[in-house]
């Protein structure tokens, strides 16, 4: 009886640790699977380039979403002073990708002479040459 008794537990055993490794080898799938995920994800993030701008009452709201690639808040920053605006207010992020949302005003008055594209292109580059 008491070999039986053994047989049974050891059975037992068997099949638990079977019932482990296939929910350890599932664990490892999605593992993987996930880490698949993030790393398209990353890549998608790296390759996009948003830059939007918007006329408000004070100025000019704008909005960048690039590649962190170092120098890409100066790279802006120098294409706002070469069009002659101001930054009054700046949020920005510089994680995994480079997010900066600004509200930039015109020097001396010359607001009316900046057109929404114009500061969209001078953005666009200065994202670009920093990127590139």
């Amino acid at each position: 009886m008491k070999s039986v008794k053994r047989s049974s537990i050891f059975m037992e055993a068997l099949v638990q640790i079977y019932m482990l490794k296939l929910k350890l080898e599932a664990v490892q799938r999605e593992y993987l699977h996930l880490m698949a995920l993030k790393t398209e994800y990353l890549n998608r993030i790296k390759h996009s380039q948003e830059v939007k701008v918007e006329k408000i009452e004070e100025g000019f709201l704008v909005r960048v979403k690039c590649e962190n690639a170092g120098d890409t808040l100066v790279s802006v920053l120098e294409a706002f002073e070469e069009m002659g605006l101001t930054v009054l207010q700046a949020r920005i992020s510089s994680n995994n990708y480079f997010s900066m949302e600004a509200i930039a005003v015109a020097e001396n008055q010359n607001q009316d002479q900046l057109d929404v594209r114009d500061i969209t292109q001078a953005i666009t580059r200065a994202t670009e040459i920093n990127g590139h």
